[in-house]
């Protein structure tokens, strides 16, 4: 099992959340150390480089060649001797003879005597005896000889051999998260593997039997599953592979068996309801009997019950979320995010917190952390936050419009218009 704090330069890092408060509520802090030493990163392995976008590297990577790897044009037009064409001009061109072509994957070694041309392709090799490349456009575009009315300056639209880098240069570091730029980077390099952790298989659970698949007919009181969507989806966004289970009814033998049906393929499990003081609360009455997976109230706003541990033959970590969906949410955003990314080896693992001016005013009860849903955004005085919808755990509505979270410490009770706020910025990587 991995330690409370992580390693490295992150355990130097402060945490982004205030100290815990008193009672006898769990600080959200206290609760992310315990969910965060629940999961270990994964066992890192080669993987094709498309299927490792998104991940960081386990180790550095050099080149195990040149780029350029052999001295190319810049340019379509004529590969040229300097001093052949130094005074063209215009009015009085250079006449060459054009001994030849040079294209791109269709030339071999050659040479090019003093005196001529030879017509050239962009990224075709730069034949021998030519230091410099005069663009089509300067010239006549002749075929047998070739007028030149512009004279290029020594190596001109010519890429040498390593400029960009040389063989044996540590490319990436270890850490380097793989973007587009540093995928491309890899490939045109002729690296078609790396090595990284694999993204981690999430499987996700919502229970109720007031629920019913999109699209189907609802009874009186029956609603539509949306957390097993949004979580999903949320997981997705993550980088981690979802595997959503759907629609677990309240019956404690039928949740047991598809939990345990599903552990085969899931390095995590997230489950949504069912963990709170209700007669029918059956995740937290299945679980509670295993004696491996903890239920604790969080002093936080939305998103108090909460349930973390470790279940089957493999101890596969478990996250138990409350039901009201900006409740599964906030939880996932908050608990969630941070474990799927230690489990993917990416840094740093808590979403940092900015700062922002607050439009508006709020209020906050004493003694929790509340997470607002707010709209983020930058305009030219900086950064600013307003809430967005209202403040109830089932305004699906209002979390849509919303792309950040409010942070309001536990001490804290009212904040003022103007006033800077710590914010959670969501649908960004950092």
């Amino acid at each position: 099992m991995s330690s409370p704090e992580p390693a490295g330069p992150e355990a130097h890092r402060p945490s982004p959340f205030t100290a815990a408060p008193g009672g006898d509520l769990r600080s959200v802090d206290d609760h992310l150390r315990e969910v965060l030493a629940a999961v270990d990163p994964l066992t890192p392995y080669e993987q094709p480089l498309l299927d490792a976008a998104g991940l960081p590297l386990v180790h550095g990577v050099h080149a195990p060649i040149d780029l350029p790897r052999f001295t190319n044009s810049a340019m379509d037009g004529y590969a040229v001797r300097h001093e052949d064409v130094l005074d063209a001009r215009q009015d009085r061109p250079t006449h060459l003879p054009v001994v030849g072509e040079s294209a791109a994957g269709q030339s071999g070694p050659f040479g090019m005597p003093p005196g001529t041309s030879m017509r050239i392709m962009t990224g075709a090799a730069v034949p021998a005896g030519a230091d410099s490349v005069v663009p089509v456009e300067w010239t006549d575009a002749g075929a047998a000889t070739v007028r030149i009315y512009r004279s290029p300056t020594l190596g001109q639209h010519v890429r040498l051999i390593g400029e960009d880098v040389a063989a044996g240069d540590e490319l990436l570091v270890a850490g380097t998260l793989l973007g587009p730029r540093e995928i491309g980077l890899l490939a045109g390099v002729g690296i078609g593997r790396v090595r990284t952790r694999p993204r981690p298989r999430v499987v996700v659970l919502s229970t109720g039997n007031e629920l019913r698949e999109p699209g189907q007919s609802l009874g009186f009181d029956s609603v539509y599953d949306a957390n097993s969507y949004l979580l999903a989806a949320a997981v997705r966004a993550a980088g981690a592979i979802p595997y959503r289970v759907g629609i677990v009814g309240d019956d404690p033998r039928t949740f047991a068996d598809t939990l345990s049906d599903q552990l085969v393929r899931a390095d995590l499990v997230v489950t949504s309801g069912g963990v709170s003081k209700g007669a029918y609360d059956v995740v937290k009455d299945v679980l509670s009997q295993l004696g491996t997976v903890r239920f604790v109230e969080v002093a936080m706003q939305p998103g108090k019950p909460q349930g973390i541990g470790r279940i089957g033959e493999d101890r596969t970590p478990i996250v138990t979320l409350p039901g009201n969906p900006v409740s599964a949410y906030v939880s996932f955003e908050v608990f969630v995010v941070p474990a799927l990314r230690r489990m993917m080896g990416k840094m740093p693992e808590r979403r940092p917190l900015v700062q922002a001016l607050l439009q508006g005013s709020l209020t906050s009860a004493p003694g929790r952390r509340q997470f607002l849903r707010g709209r983020f955004t930058i305009e030219e005085d900086g950064a600013h936050v307003q809430a967005a919808g209202g403040a109830g755990s089932h305004l699906l509505g209002g979390l849509a419009q919303a792309n950040a979270l409010i942070v309001v410490p536990e001490d804290t009770t009212a904040v003022a218009d103007g006033q800077s706020v710590a914010v959670l910025v969501l649908d960004r990587e950092w």
